[in-house]
């Protein structure tokens, strides 16, 4: 059997050309990282990668996972203007099996092909054997989903659209941040605050919070860690302050799911600014749960650090369903 497998990002896309047989080991035959606003649709995304493989047949299935909610395999991407629908793709690409998922969905399912050298350790607390797990995690977006285990010790993922429940400040700093964030777009989410899409607001409202200049073009994560590093102290305000949301956030998660098995935490934003995720400040910040702190200091909360984390999880998904 040939699949692809894909994880499906606003800023990128991860594909991978797959063959073996269900009881078998997976072998790579291809794979690729695209720029997902370089294309109109998925489909075109996906005959490229096919035209890029060099690979003289047309797989056998194809499974996505993809950043938004999913409804009879249909979804309209949250942070991209794409639209699938999984039996006309199917029918455009030739191929006889097509098949979505949530992207953190499949991060969840990669949970169980991960090694000791894919994980640090954030909040080093033994994690129960077939406890609950959870992960999150700032991208484009912010995503969260949950596993549980089964009677064979054998975890089943589900997703959840947790990023955009509304957002709660922690004190007055964060009050103000609400306030502005929802003169711009009204219903305020946690997605608005903790993503790569927040950071241009985060570094505009500490620019005005320092009496300082707003910058002439929007400001990415990228450009916001090299304003700090160049001694910028708006920038630097806003990285604390997205280590401060973040790490409440993923604080409400570990209440939420009280995931013994292990809360994980996923996505490039976490693994460039790793040094502050790693730094007192992220989990004094988690932990600043009034009387149930103790929840939060008792859950194991690792990074993850491995980029293939997506990919993997649409992967062995699509060979645990076939």
């Amino acid at each position: 059997m040939d699949l692809i497998a894909g994880d499906i990002g606003g800023t990128k896309s991860w594909l991978a050309w797959m063959t073996g047989e269900p009881d078998g080991v997976p072998q790579l035959r291809f794979e690729q990282v695209y720029s997902s606003a370089a294309f109109a649709t998925a489909d075109d995304l996906i005959r490229q990668f096919i035209a890029d493989s060099k690979l003289a047949a047309v797989p056998d299935r194809l499974l996505l996972a993809l950043p938004g909610p999913l409804h009879a395999q249909r979804a309209t991407l949250t942070n991209l203007d794409w639209t699938l629908e999984a039996a006309d793709m199917g029918a455009s690409l030739g191929i006889g099996y097509v098949r979505f998922i949530n992207d953190f969905q499949a991060a969840a399912a990669g949970v169980a092909t991960l090694t000791a050298a894919d994980v640090v350790a954030l909040n080093p607390q033994p994690a129960e054997a077939g406890g609950v797990r959870a992960i999150t995690g700032a991208g484009t977006g912010l995503g969260l989903a949950f596993m549980l285990a089964d009677a064979g010790g054998r975890y089943r993922s589900f997703a959840s659209e947790g990023g955009h429940i509304d957002f709660a400040p922690a004190n007055a700093v964060q009050q103000r941040l609400l306030e502005q964030l929802r003169a711009s777009y009204g219903h305020v989410s946690w997605e608005r605050a903790v993503s790569g899409l927040a950071m241009n607001d985060l570094y505009r409202f500490c620019c005005a919070e320092h009496h300082a200049a707003l910058p002439d073009a929007p400001v990415d994560g990228a450009a916001l860690i090299a304003r700090a590093e160049a001694g910028d102290a708006a920038a630097e305000a806003a990285l604390d302050l997205f280590i401060d949301l973040y790490g409440s956030w993923v604080g409400n998660a570990a209440l939420l799911y009280q995931p013994r098995g292990g809360l994980y935490v996923a996505g490039g934003i976490a693994v460039h600014l790793r040094a502050r995720m790693q730094s007192p400040r992220f989990m004094a910040a988690a932990a600043d749960k009034g009387r149930m702190r103790g929840v939060v200091e008792r859950t194991p909360i690792f990074l993850i650090t491995n980029s293939r984390l997506g990919v993997q999880g649409a992967i062995a998904t699509a060979f645990a369903t076939s």
